[in-house]
């Protein structure tokens, strides 16, 4: 069995998996390989899986598979997994810590004192005790910042379209009535038709004055252009996002010149121990492969 490893994981992770057979860290092997793992990347689209001919398993180390054609490699019979468990800490531990900082003013703090400047009376802080958070969604992810957000005391409501309860959160089938009285808001789901722009101008309105919005799922759900005018006007009081449209994102993205917006570089699922938990997936993944489809099909 040929192993291609395109993008970045736990150093370790080419060791664990020789066992396997070979394994290969140069992307452009990946013409040869029956198993390629990827991170969000490499893109694998038709040109990539028609020049796979012996691929037989994709394994994306996160969440979504955004950045895979799925619906080809179903035609080609080839078969795609993620780890969905793996990064639900590393992330919801990002969003929170987003929070965190806003609330408490750490970074104006921080770069006042390294202007020389002393504006203690200036920086009112916020506490997240009492307040509400709203996630959209609440797969994984979304169910570990609960827990966090609950112990700090805070009113957890949630949208998630089908309904299903939790036990963390008041969940409601409409956006609208999920957002309308959050002060924090954090996104969890994947980007699809559905969900693409899903936070515009019409859903903005309905949230109250001076919400913070977190996204740590995918940048297209948000439109950018409404995003910035509610910015500009106070509506929206901060946008916290470690999400992009690419991996850098272009310089003329419109939320990149706010100061209104907390940026980090896509870094949510980059922990060591996240890493370290993608791998352990990808050997779970691989022995249920090679036990249920390689050896019932032989």
């Amino acid at each position: 069995m040929y192993i291609t490893i395109c993008d970045s994981f736990s150093k370790n992770l080419p060791e664990i998996l020789s066992k396997y057979g070979t394994v290969d860290t140069d992307p452009a092997s990946y013409k040869k390989a029956d198993i390629v793992l990827v991170r969000g990347k490499t893109k694998v689209n038709r040109e990539f899986i028609d020049n796979s001919p012996d691929l037989k398993l994709i394994i994306r180390g996160g969440v979504g598979i955004d950045n895979i054609d799925s619906d080809y490699a179903a035609l080609k019979s080839i078969v795609v997994k993620n780890t969905p468990h793996a990064s639900s800490i590393a992330v919801a531990e990002m969003a929170f810590s987003f929070m965190s900082t806003v609330s408490s003013r750490i970074m104006e703090g921080d770069s006042s004192m390294k202007r020389n400047e002393w504006i203690k009376k200036e920086l009112k802080r916020s506490e997240l005790y009492g307040k509400t958070l709203c996630l959209i969604g609440m797969g994984n992810i979304a169910t570990e910042l609960a827990k966090r957000a609950s112990a700090f005391g805070m009113n957890i409501t949630a949208y998630r379209k089908s309904g299903i309860k939790s036990d963390y959160a008041d969940v409601k089938q409409s956006l609208e009535s999920a957002v309308k009285d959050a002060d924090y808001i954090s996104i969890h789901v994947p980007q699809t038709p559905s969900t693409e722009n899903m936070i515009n101008s019409s859903i903005i309105e309905k949230m109250k004055n001076g919400v913070v919005i977190i996204n740590t799922a995918r940048a297209g759900c948000v439109n950018p252009e409404d995003l910035i005018e509610y910015l500009k006007n106070g509506k929206i009081k901060y946008y916290c996002s470690d999400v992009w449209p690419s991996d850098p994102p272009s310089s003329g993205y419109p939320l990149l010149k706010s100061d209104r917006v907390i940026m980090t570089p896509h870094i949510g699922a980059n922990s060591n121990e996240n890493m370290i938990r993608i791998g352990n997936e990808i050997v779970e993944i691989i022995n249920h492969y090679i036990h249920h489809t390689l050896i019932k099909g032989a």
